[in-house]
This record gives structure tokens, C-alpha cells and sequence, in this order.
């Protein structure tokens, strides 16, 4: 049943990737990972990692200006999300957080800005936690600017370039990997995206 409810999505995911992996190549990739990473912070669904990787084994060369285009992005991308929590959270924001179910989260996130508001901006920027609701907050229970930015550039930083730099290392051989094992990875990608809105939805339990 598992195999059957992954396997189209594993397959039209595979036709994506081969086809970004080629279009990585090109002149644009660059730019695209610049606004996929600059509104994956405030409302876009896509993480940047998916072009990331490609660019990345595509040329490895460049690894360190690609994770570089991607955090810097990324972190431009946390103020609008910051903006949109801050001054159009009942005409924008709010829309955001209805659409990946995550009102339940949204007041309890106030509690985790006050006791520790870095902690909580660079946890969800490392991990598969989505950034965007994040940030959105942020806005909305109006902590610091610095506290926004910091744990924003460490916490990406820290990710983008962790990848890239593995990719630098081993680009062939998780190239390899990938593509032998591609099916199952899509599984895991998606349990772990699915887990990021999981702890954000049931983060009010605790």
C-alpha cells in the first residue's frame, strides 16, 4: 500500500528533478534559487534544498557562492515574512497560516518568542520545520529585528552550507546515491516536511 500511495508521486518527483538537474546547468539557475529561497521563507511551499542540490552537484566548483545565494535569500525572505506577520498578518498572514493548518500553533509560538526568541527563529531555520510560519509570527508578536536576523542567517547558514558543503565533498557518490535510491528518499523528504508542520500543529499540546 506505502508503494502505492508513493509511487506516482515518486515518479512525477523524478521526472522534476531530472529536469531540474538539467536546467540547473543553465544561466537562470541562479536567479531561481534566489527567489525560490527568498519566498520559501515567507509563503512559497518548496524548500530551496531542491535546486540547492542539483546546482550544487551540477557544478560542485561553485558550491560555496551557491549555498551562499541560497542563506542570503533566504534570511531577505524572513524580513518579509517578518513584515507580513507585523503589518498585514489579518490581510496576508493569516491566510498563510489557514492554508498549512497551523492556527493551533500560532499562540503558542508567542510563549516560545518570549522565553527564547533566537532559539525558536534558528531551530525552525535549520530543521524541517516550516520557516514561513516562523517568521509570519515573528511579525506578528513583534519580537527583535536582531533576534529575527540572527538566528536567521546562523540557523540557514548554517543548513545551506552544511549541505552544499557534503555535496562538495561527496557530489558523486550522493549523486549516485540519489538516483539509485531516489524513490525512497522522496518517501523521507516527505515524512520529514510532514513532521516539520506535525510539531508546528501539535506544538500547543506541550
Amino acid at each position: 500500500m506505502m508503494r502505492r500511495f508513493f509511487g506516482y508521486p515518486a515518479k512525477v518527483t523524478k521526472k522534476m528533478y531530472d529536469w531540474t538537474i538539467n536546467w540547473a546547468k543553465t544561466k537562470y539557475a541562479e536567479y531561481a534559487l534566489f527567489c525560490i529561497s527568498f519566498a520559501e521563507s515567507s509563503f512559497f511551499p518548496v524548500p530551496p534544498d531542491v535546486l540547492l542540490i542539483p546546482m550544487v552537484i551540477a557544478d560542485r566548483k561553485k558550491w560555496f557562492r551557491t549555498a551562499l545565494i541560497c542563506s542570503v535569500a533566504s534570511v531577505l525572505g524572513a524580513f518579509l515574512g517578518y513584515f507580513i506577520g507585523y503589518e498585514l498578518f489579518e490581510l496576508v498572514g493569516a491566510k498563510i497560516v489557514e492554508i498549512y493548518d497551523l492556527q493551533a500553533a500560532v499562540a503558542t509560538l508567542s510563549q516560545k518568542y518570549s522565553e527564547h526568541a533566537f532559539l525558536t527563529v534558528f531551530t525552525a531555520a535549520f530543521t524541517p520545520i516550516p520557516f514561513k510560519a516562523i517568521t509570519i509570527t515573528a511579525g506578528l508578536f513583534k519580537i527583535s529585528l536582531f533576534s529575527l536576523f540572527i538566528g536567521s542567517a546562523v540557523g540557514r547558514s548554517a543548513r545551506f552550507f552544511l549541505v552544499a558543503g557534503l555535496l562538495r565533498i561527496y557530489g558523486e557518490k550522493i549523486q549516485t546515491f540519489i538516483d539509485k535510491y531516489f524513490n525512497l528518499l522522496t518517501i523521507v523528504f516527505l515524512t520529514l516536511l510532514a513532521g516539520g508542520f506535525f510539531f508546528l500543529k501539535h506544538i500547543a499540546a506541550d
